[in-house]
């Protein structure tokens, strides 16, 4: 804040504070990368072999928690995508598993840590429905002060829904990028400006 060094009192952050305070922050700043020291905490859940709470350093390559940490995906499926950094975050396919966890290097491939959320998805899993899912719950989180986000997620929300019945249209798939860009550039706070990434980055 203003420039300087600021304190998130959020639990993760005042979970840190004893460690800090027995080891010392030279210590602290050994665990993790530059961008983002220490650790973080995720929630896998989904079709992962091994559901449940993991801690890991940050940097660490969303390949390595998935694979190594929670053992696969169930079922000998393939992979498809992961949801990462809670009900605003972004899906990441394939390609994108060598992405180590950070702030600024999830950030730049427009996908956030968030809360920690870490949904693995498989092969037969559906993106529309996901991506129907989750904006249900965001436009239902909408404070409605903004019209940007109060109306652009309803909107993208009931596009979705027609999709899913099987009566999608020409043209859909552009207006939910041009409703979703739309929202992210004028929303007033950060769920407005998150909430369309679960669609974007599905499509």
């Amino acid at each position: 804040l203003f420039g300087k060094p600021t304190v998130i009192n959020n639990v993760e952050t005042l979970a840190n504070i004893p460690f800090i305070l027995r080891h010392g922050p030279l210590h602290f700043n050994q665990i993790g990368v530059p961008e983002a020291r220490g650790t973080k905490v995720f929630a896998i859940s989904g079709k992962a072999m091994i559901t449940g709470l993991v801690e890991v350093p940050m940097g660490t390559r969303i390949r390595d928690i998935i694979f190594k940490i929670a053992g696969g995906v169930k079922n000998g499926k393939e992979f498809k995508a992961v949801q990462i950094g809670g009900p605003s975050g972004s899906c990441l396919p394939a390609s994108q598993l060598d992405l180590r966890v950070g702030y600024e290097s999830l950030w730049n491939e427009g996908a956030i840590i968030g809360s920690g959320g870490m949904i693995v998805m498989d092969e037969d899993t559906c993106m529309v429905d996901t991506a129907r899912f989750f904006m249900d719950f965001i436009q239902n989180e909408s404070c409605g002060k903004c019209v940007a986000c109060r109306e652009g997620t309803k909107r993208m929300l009931e596009i979705l829904e027609r999709i899913t019945r099987g009566e999608g249209q020409d043209g859909d798939i552009e207006l939910l990028e041009e409703l979703g860009q739309t929202i992210k550039e004028t929303a007033m706070c950060g769920l407005g400006q998150t909430a369309p990434n679960p669609v974007l980055s599905a499509i």
